[in-house]
């Protein structure tokens, strides 16, 4: 049709354009095409409609098949319902007839099960375990697989397991066995198992990990006394004393996770360090001022037992020859003379004492310092993350605690040690003045004289 109508607008627009004399022929053209164009067009359609009905013949046929489908799928539900509504009914004929048959060994049975799930979780986790492995398959399997009654067989292997963790438990035995290394890899060694109660090896005690059936050294071993007394119990003969964890190696987990006294010590932070700093530097000057005056007090006990001949090198040497020096001088010039020798000779002597009274009283005001600084970031993180969980907390409020502690552990021993310090550097004054007053003394009395 759109090809109908577009030979006529060409044909319109041909005849508006001619000439007249040419009116007659392009008529006579525009009918033919007309017809011609009529024809090719049936033809078209007539082929359309061939195709539109093959096309409908094969969806009748799909629909059938897919009718024919249903049907079928719907037939078998049927029958399968029918059948399960069947085995239901002959599951529980069956089950009658079970609980008839069994009687009274249903009781034994239920006995064994929960028999068999209590050895089995008992031997899982025993240490024996690592001596003995593979005896919880038959176990598992009555108290978990297991449907039917258990035959002579399998309750005589339970009883065996039984009989060897009971028997094993009064044990002191030695075995090779592989243990596993902290750092990878595992060596073969001789573990001693004492019952059920700690296995040790050439590190000290082990766990047995029963997930992995691994025999594993502690990731940290207690105090080195109780340590060393596991390691003399496996070369002793006789009576030894021995620590043992009767909860099957809890215990012992539990103490790797306590902190050690470096743990304890890291924990004081930065103030914690600035602490041990100040109780180091005070040390060392309170050691360095203890040594120099004691030789000092040496060198003037021997100064005292040779007055008439005084030396330079002690204080009591030097004011006793400013003394031999001014002989001439009067009684008031000799005493200033004396006082000042005694004045010079004082920085030698009290030099450092000050310093170590000074770190003494900073050191806990440090501590004090830490501990705000703590409770500051612990009020920080419950403002951040709440109080749920305690862990968060755990640092800073180990800094509040550890930093004062150490505060006050570093004062002791300073104040000890100015203590000490200033006693033998008042000891020593005390000789020089007690001398200078004699020299002044016996010099006012000459004069009277």
């Amino acid at each position: 049709m759109k090809r109908i109508i577009k030979t006529l607008l060409a044909a319109s627009s041909v005849l508006a354009l001619s000439a007249p004399a040419m009116a007659q022929s392009s008529l006579d053209q525009l009918l033919e095409e007309v017809k011609n164009n009529r024809v090719s067009e049936a033809k078209i359609n007539q082929q359309r409609e061939a195709e539109f009905m093959a096309a409908r013949a094969d969806k009748q046929a799909l629909l059938r098949k897919a009718q024919a489908e249903l049907k079928a799928e719907t037939d078998r539900g049927d029958r399968l319902r029918k059948q399960f509504a069947d085995n239901e009914i002959a599951l529980a004929n069956k089950e009658v007839e079970l609980e008839n048959a069994v009687g009274t060994l249903g009781e034994m049975f239920g006995v064994v099960r929960s028999s068999a799930a209590e050895a089995y979780g008992r031997i899982t986790t025993s240490i024996v375990s690592a001596q003995y492995p593979g005896r919880t398959a038959l176990l598992e399997k009555m108290s978990n697989e297991s449907k039917g009654l258990p035959d002579i067989a399998e309750l005589e292997e339970m009883w065996f397991a039984l009989q060897t963790e009971m028997t094993e438990s009064g044990k002191v035995t030695q075995f090779q066995t592989d243990v596993v290394s902290l750092q990878g890899g595992s060596s073969v060694q001789t573990v001693t198992r004492v019952g059920t109660f700690a296995l040790i090896g050439d590190e000290g005690y082990l766990i047995y990990e029963n997930t992995l059936g691994q025999v594993q050294p502690l990731g940290k071993q207690p105090a080195s006394h109780t340590v060393d007394g596991a390691k003399a119990f496996t070369s002793a003969s006789g009576v030894q004393p021995l620590f043992v964890d009767p909860s099957q190696g809890s215990i012992l987990r539990l103490l790797t996770q306590a902190a050690t006294l470096e743990d304890r010590y890291h924990a004081g932070g930065v103030p914690g360090y600035i602490i041990t700093a100040m109780l180091a530097i005070g040390a060392l000057i309170a050691l360095y001022k203890v040594i120099t005056l004691t030789a000092m007090g040496g060198s003037i006990r021997k100064q005292l037992k040779n007055i008439d001949s005084p030396s330079t090198k002690n204080p009591l040497g030097r004011i006793l020859t400013i003394y031999e020096e001014n002989k001439e001088a009067d009684t008031e010039t000799l005493e200033l003379k004396v006082d000042e020798a005694i004045l010079r000779e004082l920085p030698s002597i009290e030099s450092g004492i000050n310093i170590i009274k000074i770190l003494a009283a900073i050191a806990p005001l440090l501590g004090l310092l830490g501990t705000v600084i703590g409770m500051i970031m612990t009020f920080q993180q419950i403002t951040l993350f709440g109080t749920g969980d305690p862990k968060i907390m755990a640092g800073s409020i180990s800094m509040a605690l550890v930093t004062t502690a150490q505060g006050i552990i570093a004062a002791l021993p300073l104040i000890l040690l100015h203590a000490v310090s200033a006693g033998k550097a008042k000891s020593i004054l005390h000789i020089l003045d007690e001398q200078a007053a004699g020299i002044v003394a016996s010099r006012a009395e000459g004069e009277k004289a």
